[in-house]
């Protein structure tokens, strides 16, 4: 049934059958008859076609996502078993949030190659409610996320501390006083992330702690395109400390010296099942090694 399943689950990526034929190595009449067979076997009809298109329809959506799910069981199952009698190695599929992604795990990723160069890592970076649906799906192995969740089916185990700043340019007028105040603060334009991103949980949380109300924000959807704005003297913003240390050590930007803080968060590993491959297993002991930061030694 898995390769009936793993033929549905390209065509509709592809969007047609030829296209899902040659990246299956078979001819469209077969790919044809697989789809007829499944949903034969489903007893539903699951695509609508055209001569240009096929499209999910209702049924086929809910076979579709379901399909997603029990193709990744199928492979991590036999990744464990194919691990039993073998060293770490294969295919590695790791998430991460931006913060973490971007700035923290090239660190690791390099350690993970000159330790265990025949795994073959994938990385998807999105923010931590996507990479959270991904793992809860099975379409990831692990993941490394900020904030807090509220997928129920996940295994969660903090794995690290994050200071974050408030910073602005350094010709920015805040920058150049010696003391600054919230009040200072909620009169300026403030640059934040999307919402889903575990950055702009944490400053919608310290908004709420300090009973800020900023007169304006603009949301972003990257932390790199909110340092360059920040440093052009668009805004302020609550950054990781992680993020910025290429620009304070530049000093293009400044971190804001104000009572109460900075703000603690913690990054947290996620799984999906206690059932590890060895390259998950030796992934998860470099992370809780905590050794990849150059600037967080232990």
């Amino acid at each position: 049934m898995d390769q009936y399943l793993q033929v549905f689950v390209t065509v509709v990526e592809k969007g047609n059958f030829s296209r899902a034929a040659e990246e299956l190595h078979m001819t469209q009449p077969a790919v044809s008859q697989y789809i007829q067979t499944l949903e034969r076997t489903i007893g539903a009809r699951l695509l609508e076609r055209t001569n240009k298109y096929v499209r999910l329809n209702k049924a086929g959506n809910a076979v579709y996502h379901h399909a997603k799910e029990i193709l990744g069981l199928y492979t991590r199952m036999q990744r464990i078993v194919d691990d039993l009698t073998n060293k770490a190695s294969g295919v590695l599929t790791i998430g991460s949030s931006y913060t973490f992604g971007e700035y923290v795990l090239p660190h690791i990723m390099a350690q993970l190659q000159r330790s265990y160069p025949d795994i073959d890592p994938t990385i998807v970076i999105a923010n931590t409610k996507e990479i959270a649906e991904l793992v809860a799906n099975h379409q990831l192995d692990v993941g490394i996320v900020e904030g807090h969740l509220k997928e129920k089916n996940l295994i969660v185990e903090q794995l690290a501390k994050d200071s974050m700043f408030i910073v602005t340019s350094v010709h920015h007028p805040l920058g150049k006083k010696e003391e600054v105040s919230f009040q200072d603060i909620a009169k300026e334009t403030w640059i934040v992330r999307e919402s889903g991103s575990g950055t702009r949980e944490a400053q919608e949380a310290m908004f709420q702690k300090f009973n800020i109300s900023p007169s304006k924000l603009m949301e972003f959807g990257s932390t790199q395109l909110i340092k360059e704005s920040v440093e052009a003297g668009l805004g302020i913003s609550l950054l990781s400390n992680w993020t910025i240390q290429k620009e304070l050590q530049l000093k293009s930007l400044k971190i804001l010296e104000i009572k109460g803080l900075p703000i603690t968060r913690e990054f947290s590993v996620i799984i999906r099942t206690p059932f590890q491959t060895k390259a998950l297993e030796v992934f998860i002991e470099l992370l809780r090694e905590n050794k990849f930061i150059p600037w967080q030694k232990k």
